[in-house]
């Protein structure tokens, strides 16, 4: 088991009483040590509680005006935290340790609508047809607009079989699409594989859990045996794969990486390293029975070895991808991951709630913060059938990144529709028969059925995989590049520039 290195003690204490006896209180706490509290800002708390209380048009109980104070004040953070009363948080244990009906996706909160990060491989969402970037806009007919991500997550999920009806507001649709779903056991089937062609094997992680490592193992074992031979290279897929469980991204890394090189660090508010977590089987170990990495074939750790990334990756994904690159040990394909470089902390509270705060942000071994940013691939390969791209950046009330540089939105990707309209122009059209359902069906399967010859992304990374020295150039050539504009940006700038050149030419004359 990992050991507890972060250990953190939280006193919060909140007193709204009558204006007189707050008022005499908070003066002499202040009195007694400075500026402890903000008096006013405080005392404006309770005049707005005791103006609601006298002149609203209905009476709210004490404990709906509090709840509701305390979940704007915990909401105001940051898209990633939020208070839970003692419902919510008993709901938060019991779908930690027990099985639940959901839809499968990951979901974050944006200009205060529900916005879709990533539906999961081989759930209900993604037979669907959610995509990234998705924003709910209704749950059954019920607008999501001020709903907290936790809040969203209360009303999708529920008993297994039941059904739910979700509203989806799509970049490149004009109207409003309806989902029709039905609710089951979320049961992830975590990697995939499959030998590409003789000496290279494809792996597929859909999401860090606690069989993961096992199974990477396993899939590894069952690669190099059906090669009947050690491989020569490997592509390790974590495109829209959301994250999980952080002990699972470690015990990835440490399948590549030799015995104790860092993988990844934490910083909280003082700026100094916290948490440090290695390729070693303390740090990765999740449950007893042993290391679930003995007996992974000697090549994993020095063969060719590419990453595959876009803006669907996000947290475990992008701490794997991020320890990989810095250790020059992998070459990361693709385009720049979603940008969550966060830590969330459940603290516990007096009476039953808690609250899910922010703590610390995630370091690579190389120091950098992938907060807002993502991992930026050494060889970009964009993806023609992904209209449109969703990025931690765009979360409103987002981190910045602690290290400067430009945060990375997303966007829609117009090269992608120019270049489909231009193929379409200079090919015979071929009508497609197939129904939207049909078209969605063999969507999914190719998806589930890695073929390069259909795949950009992945031809470029099987391609270096097989060509050692261009991979071996390729490794890191991006670790210290800041992140991209988007091309609107970049137009704005070269605009500004050849302005104030303008400007200076004249003063010069």
């Amino acid at each position: 088991m990992a050991k507890p290195i972060l250990k953190k003690t939280a006193l919060y204490t909140l007193g709204v009483v009558s204006g007189a006896f707050l008022t005499v209180s908070l003066q002499s706490i202040a009195a007694e040590k400075k500026d402890a509290l903000p008096v006013q800002s405080i005392r404006t708390l309770a005049e707005v509680y005791s103006q609601i209380k006298a002149n609203y048009y209905e009476d709210k109980s004490d404990e709906a005006l509090l709840e509701g104070a305390m979940k704007g004040m915990v909401t105001s953070l940051d898209p990633h935290s939020e208070f839970m009363n003692k419902k919510d948080y008993a709901d938060l244990k019991e779908n930690t340790t027990g099985e639940f009906g959901g839809l499968g996706m990951e979901i974050g909160s944006e200009d205060g609508f529900v916005k879709i990060i990533s539906p999961i491989e081989d759930t209900p969402a993604e037979r669907a047809g959610i995509k990234s970037g998705d924003y709910i806009v209704k749950i059954d007919g019920v607008s999501t607009r001020g709903l907290t991500v936790s809040e969203a997550v209360k009303k999708m999920r529920g008993k297994p079989g039941t059904n739910i009806e979700l509203t989806i507001s799509r970049k490149d649709s004009n109207k409003p699409l309806t989902f029709k779903l039905t609710r089951a056991i979320i049961k992830v089937k975590s990697v995939r594989y499959k030998l590409l062609e003789p000496g290279y094997g494809y792996i597929r992680i859909t999401q860090f859990q606690e069989r993961t490592v096992a199974t990477l193992n396993e899939a590894a074992q069952k690669l190099a045996k059906e090669n009947k031979g050690p491989l020569k290279g490997l592509i390790l897929d974590l495109r829209d794969d959301p994250g999980g469980l952080l002990n699972a991204a470690v015990g990835v890394s440490a399948a590549f990486l030799p015995e104790n090189a860092k993988v990844v660090s934490t910083k909280g508010r003082n700026g100094k390293e916290g948490m440090v977590l290695n390729a070693r089987q303390e740090d990765y170990i999740i449950t007893s029975g042993g290391d679930p990495l003995k007996g992974l074939p000697a090549e994993l750790k020095n063969i060719p070895l590419t990453v595959l990334v876009n803006s669907g990756s996000a947290s475990a994904s992008e701490i794997v991808a991020g320890a990989l690159q810095d250790h020059k040990r992998a070459a990361i394909v693709g385009t720049q991951s979603f940008g969550k470089g966060s830590v969330q902390t459940v603290m516990p509270l007096s009476g039953g709630s808690a609250v899910k705060i922010t703590t610390a942000l995630y370091y690579t071994p190389n120091d950098r913060s992938i907060q807002a940013q993502g991992i930026v691939p050494d060889v970009e390969v964009k993806d023609k059938t992904r209209t449109f791209e969703s990025r931690e950046a765009d979360l409103a009330g987002h981190i910045g990144n602690p290290l400067g540089g430009e945060e990375v939105n997303g966007k829609v990707v117009d090269d992608n529709e120019a270049e489909a309209k231009e193929q379409a122009a200079s090919e015979p059209e071929a009508k497609d028969t197939r129904s939207e359902s049909k078209k969605l069906e063999d969507e999914i399967a190719e998806r589930r059925n890695p073929n390069p010859a259909k795949d950009a992304q992945l031809k470029a990374a099987l391609d270096l995989v097989k060509d050692p020295a261009k991979w071996q150039e390729t490794l890191g050539a991006a670790a210290n590049k800041p992140a991209k504009k988007d091309k609107e940006s970049d137009k704005a700038d070269k605009a500004d520039k050849k302005e104030t050149g303008k400007k200076d030419s004249g003063t010069g004359k």
